[in-house]
């Protein structure tokens, strides 16, 4: 064999391992992004289920307000069937999801405001723990939504940095999306007294 032939075998054999050590690298974090993914959406299915216990609580004061009810069952109805392949995690759809989910935060965000007119409510016991339920829910979305981000950026840093962008490319490894501060979220909120 000529020293030629010889030097083009070693530098694809390494070509080849480098490729595989890169591939491996990148479904590994690929798998981290899509188990954050999957809690993401524990933490809103969990959210999704108390709302029905909450609408019917709520339901038992004869004179509330049926618009915001109604208005509260469709946004969780929506928000349930948006759903997302942890596959296909792009900019878009992760747009697409937190819409429907920032819908069905609004939704409830009024009916809580619109509870407080309504003492007997406050005064429920039932209504009160799932109000705590629902807070400490919501905790946990944030959190559960922050820890996906910063899995998301390390992915993203990984198939976006020289030579690992190559690799990517190659093997179709594409940048993830983010979740983002929901439209108007850089505006303090009005209080009168």
């Amino acid at each position: 064999m000529s020293k030629g032939l010889i030097a083009v075998i070693v530098v694809i054999l390494i070509f080849g391992f480098v490729g595989c050590g890169k591939y491996n690298g990148l479904v590994s974090k690929d798998e981290v992004v899509k188990e954050s993914w999957a809690k993401v959406e524990s933490q809103y299915q969990r959210r999704a289920d108390l709302i029905p216990n909450l609408v019917s609580t709520v339901k038992g004061a004869a004179d509330f307000e049926k618009g915001t009810l109604t208005a509260v069952i469709e946004a969780r109805s929506k928000a349930t069937q948006t759903t997302i392949n942890a596959g296909d995690l792009t900019p878009e759809n992760i747009a697409k999801f937190q819409g429907a989910q920032d819908q069905l935060s609004g939704a409830l965000s009024r009916l809580l405001v619109t509870v407080e007119q309504y003492p007997q409510l406050k005064a429920n016991q039932n209504f009160l723990d799932l109000q705590a339920q629902l807070e400490g829910t919501e905790n946990r979305i944030t959190v559960a939504r922050n820890d996906f981000n910063t899995v998301v950026k390390d992915y993203n840093q990984e198939v976006r940095t020289f030579p690992n962008n190559l690799f990517a490319g190659i093997f179709g490894f594409s940048q993830k999306g983010y979740f983002t501060a929901a439209a108007g979220s850089d505006k303090a909120p009005t209080v009168q007294f």
